[in-house]
């Protein structure tokens, strides 16, 4: 069995699914751009902020003007990020870019500005999300943001990001003279970051819960039985009563959690409990990490 073939042949497995997303995202985001934020002078932040007032001011197609601006970014890219990453942020940004010039020539689905910055940023949103999952980018403020942190490496991404998005949505308004343009292009941005997490997490978030209780034991066979999921038992201690207690710690989706709080009052009413969102969680019943 040739190994190096298999590898081979799986990178290009790999490497195909991901190109794949990487065009449909880019599609999707260039619907939302052309048929509800550039008709309605919005924003999404970005370099496509800055390409908009471009486009009203000197009539430059709107993806022309995103690909030329990435330019010095791709450059400082190559040199501090990396090969392959660049690769595939040069072809997302083409691909966005050849989009939105595309599309735009058709007329807008909405004149609504409320309706243009939510159907926008929803779609923006989704757009994005699959993009990060192809492992790619379409350059901007989120490859500027990998480009500064390769030099501090301390900065935190989502800071810089928003940060870059706030003063290009400043921009606008001032262009435009309108700060309604500022108040509905921070709806989109909004929508853009939640439909980002819901691509990455799924509809079924995970659901984190801390049960205190004298039957933990009960609690805890309980959870097993019926609803499948284990649970952690944590010693903890009371401050005011000064009482070791038993906290138990479980883990799972909306619907599990939502039967395990049932378990925990019919099995003691007085049990005090505790529900968190969990970012993602790994390992056994959950994410694997792909071999």
């Amino acid at each position: 069995m040739d190994y190096k073939k298999i590898k081979k042949r799986l990178y290009c497995r790999k490497y195909t699914y991901e190109t794949i997303l990487l065009i449909i995202g880019c599609f999707i985001m260039a619907c939302g751009t052309s048929f509800f934020l550039l008709p309605n002078q919005l924003s999404s932040g970005g370099f496509a902020g800055l390409a908009t007032i471009g486009y009203y001011l000197l009539k430059i197609p709107l993806g022309i003007t995103i690909f030329v601006l990435n330019i010095p970014l791709f450059i400082l890219g190559y040199i501090r990020i990396g090969k392959e990453f660049l690769i595939k942020s040069l072809l997302g940004t083409g691909f966005l870019s050849f989009f939105i010039d595309v599309l735009e020539k058709f007329p807008a689905l909405t004149e609504d500005r409320f309706l243009a910055c939510v159907y926008g940023g929803i779609a923006i949103g989704i757009g994005s999300g699959i993009v990060l999952k192809s492992n790619s980018s379409t350059g901007g403020t989120d490859l500027l943001s990998y480009i500064i942190r390769s030099f501090k490496p301390h900065y935190r991404s989502s800071s810089l990001i928003v940060g870059v998005d706030i003063i290009i949505v400043t921009l606008n308004v001032v262009f435009f003279r309108d700060i309604e343009i500022g108040l509905y292009s921070a709806i989109t941005i909004y929508l853009m970051g939640k439909m980002i997490d819901i691509v990455f997490e799924g509809v079924n978030f995970t659901k984190i819960m801390f049960i205190i209780s004298k039957q933990y034991e009960k609690i805890a066979e309980e959870i097993g039985k019926e609803v499948n999921r284990g649970s952690t038992g944590i010693y903890a201690k009371g401050m005011y009563t000064n009482e070791e207690k038993m906290m138990l710690l479980c883990v799972g989706s909306r619907n599990e959690i939502a039967k395990i709080r049932q378990i925990a009052v019919k099995t003691d009413k007085k049990a005090f409990i505790i529900i968190s969102n969990a970012r993602e969680a790994w390992g056994k019943g959950f994410k694997r990490e792909e071999k």
